[in-house]
């Protein structure tokens, strides 16, 4: 149970730090896609919906390939370290954050767009009123972003290796564990597990507004 704290610990940085990674390159590629006028916008968008369901190993394999010794960033010597674990867990939280990102700004420029524009505001000049008006909605999306990565297993497992003591979070940790039969671990890293989703979930439904202050359509 000594390894129980540092587990932990590394669980929640590498998945917070991924979490901060993804809400900045999301919210930028959601006001892209909200207020872009631009050819293949509407691919972009069908591409960062369906990119929701990225299966987390394939995620991993690419990275794997990526960041090995023989591969294109194999230099930068990241592979089974926690920083790789932050990049795979950060490309599977960015369409998350996008997508829902996306449809906040887009549904708020269309209900404020025109007073805005009235105010003589542009389309740039307008996010961070648009950003403000949509607060709720993109805290929701991080949160979302957040209980990605700190569920994930698939990918960190390629690309972290499951080092003991290094690179071994939560989810990994719990799979080793049990199949060492060693269930003390793994049923206690499992309940703290099930407490932060818990967590997230609740703050996500009840960050949303009530029903009956919520804009009219």
């Amino acid at each position: 149970m000594r390894a129980f704290l540092p587990i932990v610990l590394l669980s929640l940085g590498v998945s917070l730090s991924a979490t901060a990674i993804a809400a900045v390159l999301g919210f930028a590629l959601a006001a892209l896609l909200a207020l872009g006028r631009f050819r293949g916008r509407g691919a972009l968008i069908v591409l960062v919906n369906a990119l929701l369901g990225l299966p987390p190993v394939v995620v991993g394999l690419f990275l794997y390939l990526l960041l090995s010794r023989s591969g294109p960033l194999g230099a930068l010597g990241l592979l089974f370290t926690p920083a790789a674990m932050v990049v795979a867990q950060s490309v599977l939280a960015v369409p998350i954050i996008a997508a829902l990102g996306h449809r906040a700004l887009a549904m708020r420029w269309l209900e404020y767009g025109r007073a805005l524009r009235a105010c003589g505001a542009g389309r740039l000049q307008s996010l961070p009123s648009l950003f403000a008006l949509s607060r709720d909605a993109l805290l929701t999306a991080v949160l979302a972003g957040f209980g990605r990565t700190i569920s994930e297993v698939g990918a960190i497992l390629v690309v972290g290796g499951n080092i003991a003591g290094y690179t071994r979070t939560m989810t990994t940790a719990i799979a080793l564990e049990t199949s060492m039969g060693n269930l003390e671990l793994a049923l206690s890293l499992g309940l703290v597990l099930i407490g932060l989703s818990i967590a997230v979930s609740a703050a996500a439904f009840l960050l949303r507004p009530p029903a009956d202050h919520r804009p009219a359509h």
